[in-house]
């Protein structure tokens, strides 16, 4: 390449300014891994740009990386430089005004979700072994089920977002996507504490799988009778939002990350005058109206639902459910459409963040190969063992598959 970035960037992931490479250490567990860092991640020496050129502009080089990044870098595994993402990370879509919308290489005319849109772009097109992406509710994902990788979303703390550029700071999670089961394990046991977790009760989220259109109905009976013969116990149906709504949920969700979002980048917006895409200004504009008692009302709500779902897993309980609510929309939808899925996934996605508990991603697809993810849900620190379950679980389940 003319500006010697050694990768053919075919899908549009990399950021302008993110086409830059930083060697790991000689030897590690990760030795021979190249991987991207989603452009929320501070590397040293490069500003980040969350997305936006305003934000690029007004800030300056990183000092020091993300811990994240410092410890894949001294694992072993090469950066390969920075993945676009959805403006300050405020989208689930893959969609940026100012630097595209990358591609998916595993569902050709179809999104590949967002905010972490390079990050799985550039994984599904097998450019790099691994990508770092971020999670607050379903940034990775829903990536990772359109784009048909392997996604994690680690227990909230687990990993460190210090210099990682916030959006929801309660719900924000360093995460990382692979197209390959061993990779996607070996950064898990690069990154991650060892856990004891033995799971012994399985749970079917009914009221979050109600919620996913039609085609996921096979996975997760597959997923389901796998994780029943592994266990050796009968899944469990429950509803966990039983007493109020998911819906409601959602909208505890939104409101306290709304606030908190617009106390952490408000000044920045309102000093600096950035040009967002209309449905990213739409969620700003909003975020700047929810007062403090709504605020403080959600948060309480949101509390009640954390303890809720985390007693419902006990530190024995794994469930099941949809990674996102639809297949990847196709890239000329109907924006109304595409909102309508976005509100319908964000209400199945947001129990990871409520919760705070870790959720892996594990890849399937439609009868006509379309990508789709079914994930398990496991108790806070189960984040390795529940890794390890999911790839055996999937491999059991695809051999099930008529």
């Amino acid at each position: 390449m003319s500006d010697g970035f050694p990768i053919e960037d075919t899908v549009g992931a990399w950021a302008p300014h993110g086409r830059f490479v930083v060697p790991g250490a000689p030897e590690g567990p990760l030795a021979g891994l190249t991987f991207a860092a989603k452009d929320l991640f501070a590397v040293a020496g490069h500003v980040t740009g969350a997305g936006n050129p305003t934000w690029l502009a007004t800030h300056q080089p990183a000092v020091n990386s993300s811990p994240v990044v410092q410890a894949l870098l001294d694992a072993g595994a090469t950066l390969m430089g920075k993945t676009i993402t959805d403006e300050l990370a405020y989208s689930l879509h893959g969609d940026n005004i100012h630097y595209g919308a990358p591609l998916n290489a595993r569902a050709p005319g179809r999104v590949t979700g967002g905010s972490s849109s390079g990050s799985a772009a550039a994984v599904a097109a097998e450019l790099v072994d691994f990508a770092l992406g971020t999670d607050t509710g379903g940034s990775t994902r829903v990536p990772a089920s359109y784009c048909g990788l392997w996604g994690v979303r680690p227990t909230h703390g687990l990993l460190s977002a210090e210099r990682l550029v916030p959006l929801h700071p309660r719900y924000d999670t360093p995460t990382w996507l692979a197209h390959d089961a061993g990779a996607f394990t070996r950064v898990g046991e690069a990154l991650l504490p060892e856990s004891g977790f033995k799971p012994a009760r399985l749970l079917r989220l009914d009221d979050i799988c109600e919620l996913a259109d039609d085609v996921f109905a096979e996975p997760l009976a597959l997923v389901v009778a796998a994780l029943e013969k592994a266990l050796g116990a009968l899944a469990h149906s429950v509803r966990a939002s039983e007493g109020s709504s998911l819906e409601d949920w959602r909208n505890a969700y939104a409101t306290s990350g709304a606030f908190e979002g617009w106390q952490v980048h408000g000044d920045w917006i309102l000093q600096a005058k950035p040009v967002f895409a209309p449905p990213v200004a739409a969620r700003w504009r909003a975020a700047s109206l929810v007062c403090a008692e709504a605020a403080a009302a959600a948060d309480a709500q949101a509390q009640d639902i954390r303890a809720k779902v985390r007693a419902l897993l006990g530190d024995d309980g794994v469930a099941v459910l949809p990674s996102a609510a639809s297949l990847a929309p196709l890239r000329n939808a109907d924006p109304k459409d595409v909102d309508a899925i976005r509100l319908r996934t964000m209400a199945m996605t947001c129990i990871g963040g409520l919760s705070g508990l870790p959720q892996v991603s594990m890849p399937f697809a439609a009868p006509d190969g379309t990508p789709l993810g079914v994930s398990l849900l496991g108790p806070a620190g189960s984040d390795l063992a529940l890794i390890r379950l999911a790839v055996a679980t999937q491999r059991a389940a695809l051999e099930r598959a008529p």
